[in-house]
């Protein structure tokens, strides 16, 4: 009979983090749990919000996923935050999830998401691993459809985003320095 061959030690479990869990791991668990204590915690520690997780998944992610609006804001509004960074499964960005869950139980949800995105500066226009847009989700347009319905109004939503930025780029932008003074009358006489 042949032994099994001799194993060496096992490598040794990675260092914990004296105080439980991460920055970034309390950072995704606020995300998670809409917990404004936790991620001011976590915001104290971190430099950059933009931790991604194993599934690509970054806190911006999992606030939309889980409808975590106060924690949303907070995570959009720090300097450093990415609101396009697309996850490993499906290459989708927050807007992506944003546009597609309903939440037929929490109305107006979907429409403050997308709309606390686009105004974070979310790109519209990338495309997940399925070659699909943001605006690619909803339902096709046809004749006869609800304007006020939450298709229709996530849909304008995404156009207004859309002109907005193509005006911006464009460069007809009109700058403070171009604005006209009403009350600053010039005379056309010498």
């Amino acid at each position: 009979m042949s032994t099994a061959p001799s194993r060496s030690a096992p490598p040794p479990p990675p260092p914990q983090e004296e105080d439980g869990a991460s920055a970034n791991e309390r950072l995704l668990a606020a995300a998670k749990t809409d917990n404004e204590e936790l991620l001011e915690s976590a915001f104290n520690q971190l430099d950059d919000v933009n931790f991604v997780d194993g599934m690509g998944n970054t806190a911006v992610h999992y606030a939309v996923m889980n409808g975590s609006t106060d924690v949303l804001e907070h995570i959009l509004a720090h300097d450093s935050c990415n609101p396009d960074i697309r996850n490993r499964l499906a290459g989708d960005t927050p807007l992506h999830i944003a546009v597609r869950n309903k939440w037929e139980d929490h109305p107006g949800m979907r429409l403050y998401l997308v709309g606390s995105l686009l105004e974070a500066g979310a790109d519209q226009l990338i495309k997940n691993r399925h070659n699909e847009r943001p605006a690619d989700a909803l339902p096709q347009w046809h004749a006869g459809v609800d304007p006020e319905a939450d298709d229709e109004k996530v849909r304008s939503m995404l156009r207004r985003a859309a002109a907005e930025t193509m005006v911006a780029s464009s460069g007809d932008v009109v700058e403070e320095d171009d604005i006209i003074d009403p009350n600053d009358v010039a005379s056309d006489s010498d």
